[in-house]
């Protein structure tokens, strides 16, 4: 008897496999991070081919081996292609993704990360957001979602406004998180305390976050 498992999830990575198959990873609201190959997925006109690109979210029927999953069946029902087709949002998205990878474990109960992580690629085809205050958003938001999270730091020194934003960040639903902007000043604030918590907290180098921070330093 086969054993099938049916999971809704968001595709992280995809990395080929042979001359024909892809091995994904999957980040899913019933099992954590997971990982499962695509057979056949890079010939033409293959029916999985959806399931193998990164920021693909729907629903995947699983073949569960001894030692791995093999994706038999997809239904995706959100591509993200707009994101696709802008190369900056597009690097912001791949930065997410990246982060997600990092933080999430197979077995692990990482519903709230797959929410964030979806919410906020959604947040970055929204054109009255700044890309960078959703990145900012992002990573300390990772933070509260993993336990990490120092609260606000040199409040004494900060605009009420940027320590009332952190503070909202924090204590906000992920569904309310992306629903304000910030002026000019407190919007630098904010960048700072990101970075600071980003150096101190999260602290590893993201290939996706360098390509971004050289293509900021170029305009």
């Amino acid at each position: 008897m086969q054993d099938f498992v049916v999971v809704t999830g968001l595709v992280l990575k995809s990395i080929p496999v042979g001359d024909y198959d892809r091995r994904i990873t999957i980040l899913t609201k019933e099992r954590g991070k997971i990982g499962a190959f695509v057979k056949g997925t890079r010939r033409q006109n293959s029916r999985l081919a959806a399931a193998s690109n990164p920021f693909s979210f729907g629903e995947f029927k699983l073949f569960e081996g001894r030692n791995s999953y093999n994706v038999m069946e997809v239904n995706i029902s959100n591509h993200f292609k707009e994101l696709r087709e802008d190369y900056e949002a597009a690097f912001f998205g791949m930065y997410f993704l990246e982060v997600a990878d990092y933080y999430t474990r197979e077995n692990n109960d990482d519903k709230q990360m797959l929410k964030l992580l979806y919410q906020s690629l959604k947040a970055l085809l929204v054109p009255s957001l700044k890309l960078e205050l959703v990145q900012y958003i992002f990573e300390m938001k990772t933070l509260v979602v993993n336990g990490e999270f120092p609260g606000t730091l040199h409040r004494d020194n900060m605009l009420s406004d940027t320590v009332y934003a952190i503070e909202y960040v924090a204590n906000s639903s992920i569904e309310k998180l992306y629903t304000f902007t910030l002026s000019e000043p407190v919007f630098l604030e904010f960048e700072k305390a990101a970075e600071e918590y980003r150096k101190k907290y999260i602290g590893k180098n993201f290939k996706s976050l360098e390509i971004l921070q050289n293509c900021r330093l170029k305009k």
